[in-house]
């Protein structure tokens, strides 16, 4: 596996503290773990992000939130690799003297609190600059040996992909083509090693794969015809090498899961807008699948089931704690589930599960 050494990051500008306000969350998981036990939070804010940093494994105080500057910054996706490297993939839109360019960038976090690299710009694969404007938002995955892919719709809502190679250069753009992509393009990377694009369209989902590890991604060739709203999937590996994907159906307005090879099982849920979030865990001595996303009514709900078992039934119960964006999911480093949503007046709110049987959370969320 290809090393980069933490202290790369040193020559990076040191993290200030600042009162600012939050104005929204990243795409992705934005509340990694770390490799020393601890949870770390992301959240927007004018000129950057803000960050808050778990003071002690499974503990409930957090240090921050410490403000990582990046100007002209539209959109921002957070991934993590095997190696518990922290991803930054943004896309930023600055003016000049002809006009507004996009461009998209990458910063990595290679240790819980510890400084985030300089922005490295990776261009935009439409050469004119009004088209460029036109392109979507990055989403990425990180495969085993630790290399970073990089996906986003093109301007004609087709699907290009940067990926980074040995010794942290980057390749050049690739169109892997597609048509009619809807926002919300979800990659994923196996235990395995192998990526996978899910992707909503016009004509149903489109899916890409590898078949080795470092491999090319291809086409599946046929688009399901499973229609997903848009920025609702989210994508969970509930057996090696097979991902469960779940999101928000346009025609019933309800959750679904689907695995490759079968028909989608409707799981209910009274779904907002927004993606779900998804993770496994043992409960109760059983492999099961944690859900959480915004509700119809704007409050968070969360869902219990047996992994791969969604056909006996899902769980649901709403917490009734305000969710304005997508929740995350993570598990501390006591092994034991936290949820974080975005709340009301710019406040994020973290709850951790309590012992005893089930899922139970403790009935008092922390204020960020």
């Amino acid at each position: 596996m290809r090393r980069r050494g933490p202290d790369s990051a040193s020559s990076a500008p040191a993290l200030a503290s600042a009162r600012r306000e939050v104005r929204g969350t990243p795409r992705g998981r934005w509340m990694p773990l770390g490799k020393d036990g601890r949870l770390t939070l992301y959240a927007r804010t004018d000129g950057g992000l803000l960050r808050w940093t778990q003071r002690n494994p499974g503990g409930d105080r957090w240090d921050g939130p410490d403000f990582v500057p990046i100007a002209d910054l539209t959109d921002l996706t957070v991934v993590q690799g095997a190696d518990s490297y922290v991803h930054f993939l943004g896309r930023r839109e600055r003016r000049g003297s002809d006009g507004p360019g996009v461009d998209f960038v990458h910063a990595v976090q290679y240790q819980t609190g510890r400084p985030v690299t300089a922005w490295r710009s990776l261009g935009n694969f439409h050469r004119d600059r009004e088209t460029g404007r036109q392109a979507g938002v990055p989403t990425g995955a990180v495969d085993a040996q630790g290399a970073v892919y990089v996906f986003v719709r093109s301007a004609d809502r087709g699907l290009q992909m940067c990926r980074e190679a040995k010794g942290g250069k980057w390749g050049a753009w690739q169109d892997l083509k597609g048509a009619g992509l809807a926002a919300g393009i979800v990659p994923s990377v196996t235990s395995s090693g192998l990526v996978e694009v899910f992707a909503p369209s016009d004509e149903g989902a489109q899916q890409w794969r590898q078949d080795d590890p470092d491999g090319p991604l291809h086409s599946t060739g046929t688009s399901l015809r499973f229609y997903a709203r848009e920025g609702s999937v989210a994508a969970l590996e509930t057996a090696p090498g097979r991902l469960t994907y779940y999101w928000t159906d346009e025609n019933t307005a309800g959750v679904v899961s689907y695995r490759a090879g079968a028909w989608p099982v409707p799981v209910g849920g009274y779904p907002g807008d927004g993606a779900l979030a998804a993770l496994r865990t043992p409960l109760d001595g059983y492999d099961c699948t944690v859900l959480a996303q915004r509700g119809a009514g704007g409050t968070l709900l969360i869902g219990v089931c047996g992994t791969e078992g969604e056909q006996g039934g899902v769980w649901w119960s709403d917490t009734t704690e305000d969710c304005v964006g997508d929740p995350a999911l993570a598990l501390d480093g006591h092994g034991r589930v936290v949820v974080a949503v975005p709340g009301k007046n710019g406040v994020v709110s973290v709850a951790r599960q309590e012992s005893g049987p089930g899922l139970t959370l403790a009935p008092h969320w922390h204020r960020l």
